[in-house]
């Protein structure tokens, strides 16, 4: 795969790099990437995320598979009463609102019985990197046992619990992501920003 050279390559860490196989295109966000890997025609590309890139043009790469794209992960807070969950989702609420999320997120506060309650914080598996930072820089804590992950938020979902609140979050983004034939439009392009 053949990289154009990148003027301030800084700008593009925590963007994707997409290898359509005769081509790569440097500078896609993660919704872009998702739409591309859901059509017939680009279901097979390859991509990278940049994780770190050198203001002499160096970049570290990870692969991430297609299917990451089409999972959910998340972050499960539990608490032993409802007093204590509410007050776990009031504070990522304050926090959304402050520091809003790096995408689109889900936040749920559920009963599985009368004294286990669980705020759930569902949002795309391949933003998993970006939302625990966000909630680090936010030094969310709660008192109760936490687990997270994709295998988390299916067996959330598989158990069933009582919704009691819901809460849609709505991400940050520096970069607009282009959709349809805007997108289509620039594939050519060797860098997409």
């Amino acid at each position: 795969m053949k990289l154009p050279k990148l003027e301030k390559p800084d700008r593009y860490q925590g963007l994707y790099i997409f290898d359509f196989g005769d081509h790569a295109g440097v500078g896609f966000t993660a919704e872009e990437v998702a739409e591309l890997l859901e059509s017939e025609r680009y279901k097979d590309g390859k991509v990278y995320k940049i994780q770190r890139a050198y203001p002499d043009g160096r970049m570290e790469l990870r692969a991430v598979s297609a299917d990451r794209f089409e999972l959910e992960a998340g972050m499960l807070f539990f608490s032993s009463d409802e007093l204590t969950a509410r007050d776990d989702l009031d504070r990522l609420v304050d926090w959304a609102v402050q520091m809003a999320p790096p995408c689109r997120a889900n936040l749920q506060l559920a009963r599985y019985a009368p004294d286990k309650f669980v705020v759930a914080l569902v949002y795309p598996a391949e933003r998993d990197d970006e939302v625990c930072s966000w909630l680090l820089e936010g030094h969310y804590r709660t008192v109760g046992p936490a687990e997270g992950g994709v295998g988390a938020v299916e067996r959330y979902y598989r158990d069933q619990p009582e919704i009691l609140e819901t809460h849609q979050l709505f991400g940050a983004s520096e970069m607009v992501s282009r959709t349809g034939q805007e997108l289509l439009a620039a594939l050519a392009l060797a860098v997409q920003r």
